[in-house]
């Protein structure tokens, strides 16, 4: 079995990079198959979710080329074959396919996704939306089988503002007959992100990154470059690492508008750190303040932070209450810091964290992606030796995470036992 091997309580000095977004890049993928000719991405991490998606589209006929960060897909040879129950479950973003496949083939097979276990996920808000715009869902046990003969537009309201709804939604609008607006629209960076590649492929899409959106559909779109964007995420969990054991470290090659919410709640802290418009620069901090974390949809603090904070938040003088509001199941990280030593009380979606406390390394275990980030940073910070176990999680979303913490002076490694 792999682990993740830390020996902690050192201090990291130097520049550290935020690789291209996980949470774009597993969309750009998909949306490549709306056209025939070639999408160039650059910035694309090279991740398992990376490669999960990769299988996806050479099963379905396309050919891909990856290397120094730029991918090419060649869609022209795809067909819309069934994606099996193997592929689809390997990541949550295998749905994205379902709007990219109606939209080029109108037709489309594919199982139930797969991704962390953080709570209910229900694609419903998908097939709900996908049926306004005239397409007939089958579900036979876990695959959905997806027809239309007219994919038309349509007025769309989601209950919730979510990502995945969302970009489903454009993915498939961008070539369905007529006007598809999307109202209570996901407003994350990444939809931004997927509305640029598919305009510049040709799409009409306006007000991306509001909570309306307007597609107007086009007959065909063409080859077309895209960047992906920095990692908020992947900034933030290095934010945080800074935040703790930093000294003179920097986090570069980031978009600190997108990560405004965390900047906040680091400043409240007392945390001392200097920032330019593409970096941040951490300054030893001996003591942090409490604060208040309650997770929210886009501008407000990431759900996908919530887990590394809540190391952070261990080590401020005082107790901090945090809420999440997003997934019901997102606590996995909690038993585990506890047996590092920390003091937490947490039901359900609520906690209370008492600090500071002194963490102590030991076998801990990633429960999901971000929960693994959460035991990374807690293994930085404690003394003696941390091993984490299910580390598949986290290397679907850190591209090469022990490679640049070590070079930073961290003593992580890889190991197998």
């Amino acid at each position: 079995m792999k682990k993740i091997k830390i020996v902690g309580n050192n201090k990291l000095s130097g520049e550290i990079s935020v690789s291209g977004a996980k949470n774009s890049i597993v969309a750009l993928i998909p949306a490549a198959i709306l056209t025939k000719e070639t999408v160039k991405i650059y910035n694309t991490p090279n991740i398992t979710d990376t490669e999960n998606l990769r299988a996806i589209i050479e099963l379905l006929g396309g050919k891909i080329e990856f290397g120094e960060g730029l991918l090419k897909i060649d869609s022209k040879k795809i067909k819309p074959v069934a994606i099996p129950e193997e592929l689809s479950i390997k990541l949550r973003a295998s749905y994205y396919f379902m709007g990219a496949l109606l939209g080029r083939f109108h037709h489309v097979e594919i199982y139930s996704p797969g991704g962390c276990k953080i709570g209910s996920r229900p694609i419903n808000l998908h097939l709900k939306a996908f049926k306004k715009m005239g397409v007939t869902v089958l579900k036979e046990k876990n695959k959905f089988i997806l027809d239309t003969d007219d994919l038309h537009g349509a007025n769309i309201y989601l209950d919730i503002a979510s990502v995945g709804a969302t970009i489903n939604i454009m993915l498939a609008a961008a070539l369905a007959n007529g006007m598809t607006v999307i109202e209570n629209a996901a407003k994350e960076p990444e939809i931004t992100n997927i509305a640029s590649l598919l305009n510049n492929m040709g799409a009409r899409i306006s007000g991306a990154g509001t909570e309306k959106i307007t597609i107007i559909g086009v007959k065909k779109l063409h080859g077309a470059v895209i960047e992906t964007i920095p990692d908020r995420i992947e900034a933030g969990t290095f934010m945080m690492i800074g935040a703790l054991i930093g000294n003179e470290f920097t986090v570069k090659n980031m978009i600190t508008q997108h990560v405004d919410t965390l900047i906040s709640k680091l400043r409240d802290m007392g945390v001392k750190f200097t920032m330019t418009s593409d970096s941040v620069t951490f300054h030893e901090t001996r003591e942090y303040n409490p604060v208040d974390i309650k997770t929210l949809t886009y501008p407000g603090f990431p759900t996908d932070l919530g887990q590394p904070m809540a190391v952070l938040l261990t080590q401020a003088r005082g107790t901090s209450k945090f809420i999440e509001t997003i997934y019901e199941s997102r606590s996995g990280h909690f038993p585990e810091l506890i047996k590092m030593g920390a003091d937490i009380e947490f039901d359900k979606m609520k906690a209370t964290i008492t600090g500071p406390t002194r963490l102590v390394g030991c076998e801990v275990e990633a429960t999901d992606l971000r929960a693994g980030a959460a035991l990374i940073i807690a293994g930085l910070l404690a003394s003696g030796i941390t091993k984490i176990s299910n580390i598949e999680y986290i290397l679907r979303g850190y591209e090469d995470i022990v490679l640049k913490l070590r070079d930073v002076g961290a003593d992580i490694d890889i190991i197998e036992e």
